[in-house]
């Protein structure tokens, strides 16, 4: 990940704001991790020679691929409450975004049995590949999986210390750790309601009435609040921002979250393996109960229903039966349903941007761009 000619500050005197600008943030949030795992890795070769591969696999998962949402939203989040553009330390703490991001996939990868991810082999299958390349005693499955619980808690870890530690004024950080915690937890309990979703499906109780609602519950606390909401208010808090901004930058954040992960929903149905980085049906072999799958059960009929109910999550589906699950899913009009949902979603979160009372009138035209290239059909 390291870049051959470090980027210079921003000057908003002399440099327009563009696209080319993101892609400047972007490059000043991987120097940051980089610099940050430099650091780790010469901690953790006092320990072993024998811990390398954990910081290697790091950089790698980072460097593979991902969007940058999260920092991003962050940064503006803070230039939208009136801080420099020019603060490192502000960069810093939206990579340590990155880094919780990171150790929610490697998590999210183990618990989906995901073979790979950003068209990389997942971590637990990276490191189930190197116990059997060493020769190595045991259970190569279960190593694979061991380390990678360990990686993601360390990730998670070394959130929290870039977050405290780069560079930012104490004062500052302090202001928006509450937020900061309260997101992990939010993610944590998400990902457990995700993870129930599937296993009680068809128990008394889990009715398919209120499926829909369940599946927003799991939307909104497992990505949309992760992923524009808390960084947003975070990125405000550490610039100071007061209650009515951090209160607007929620009413933006949590539909325009939403409609992300909607979109992500959709493109892991019907998506293209080049765009998601995962096999195409990897979602339904998962058995993810989905916004879009909870409309198709509600929306189709009892022998689609039967269909789903059936199919879903079985590891071994073939693509043959994948497009009999996808076909099923377009008859029930559930594409269409949650493409309208994601368009009032957006559309909600716009409204609330122009009302936001931001300090930095830039701020509003990058964030309304970050809108549309979170939710575009392509992304």
């Amino acid at each position: 990940m390291s870049l051959a000619h470090p980027v210079p500050p921003l000057d908003r005197a002399r440099v327009p704001r563009s696209p080319v600008d993101e892609e400047r943030l972007r490059s000043r949030v991987d120097q940051a991790l980089d610099g940050f795992l430099d650091g780790q890795a010469a901690v953790l070769a006092t320990v072993s020679p024998q811990l390398a591969p954990l910081t290697g696999t790091v950089r790698d998962f980072l460097d593979s691929g991902g969007k940058r949402l999260r920092p991003a939203f962050c940064y503006w989040g803070w230039r939208g409450a009136g801080g420099s553009p020019d603060d490192a330390g502000v960069v810093a703490a939206a990579a340590a975004l990155e880094l919780l991001q990171a150790s929610a996939l490697v998590h999210d990868d183990l618990i989906d049995r995901s073979d790979t991810r950003r068209g990389v082999p997942s971590v637990h299958r990276r490191f189930e590949s190197l116990h059997r390349e060493r020769g190595w005693r045991g259970d190569g499955a279960q190593f694979g999986a061991a380390s990678a619980v360990l990686l993601g808690d360390l990730l998670l870890a070394w959130c929290d210390e870039l977050l405290w530690g780069g560079g930012l004024p104490l004062a500052a950080v302090r202001r928006a750790k509450p937020v900061f915690d309260l997101m992990r937890t939010e993610v944590m309990a998400g990902q457990y309601l995700d993870l129930l979703e599937p296993a009680t499906a068809g128990v008394a109780g889990a009715d398919r009435e209120t499926a829909v609602d369940r599946a927003r519950t799991v939307v909104q606390y497992k990505a949309a609040k992760y992923t524009v909401e808390r960084p947003l208010q975070i990125g405000g808090l550490l610039a100071g921002a007061d209650a009515a901004l951090t209160a607007a930058y929620g009413a933006f954040g949590l539909p325009l979250g939403e409609a992300f992960q909607l979109r992500d929903d959709l493109l892991g149905v019907f998506g293209d393996p080049a765009v998601t980085g995962k096999p195409a049906g990897d979602d339904l072999r998962e058995g993810k109960r989905t916004v879009l799958v909870a409309e198709a059960l509600a929306g189709g009929t009892a022998g689609d229903a039967a269909l789903l109910e059936e199919l879903l999550g079985a590891p071994g589906l073939s693509d043959r039966e994948v497009g009999l699950v996808r076909a099923a899913i377009v008859r029930s009009g559930a594409p269409e349903r949650v493409e309208r949902r994601i368009a009032s979603l957006r559309g909600e979160a716009l409204t609330a941007l122009d009302d936001a009372p931001l300090v930095e009138p830039e701020a509003r035209r990058v964030l309304r761009r970050l809108a549309g290239a979170a939710t575009a059909r392509q992304c």
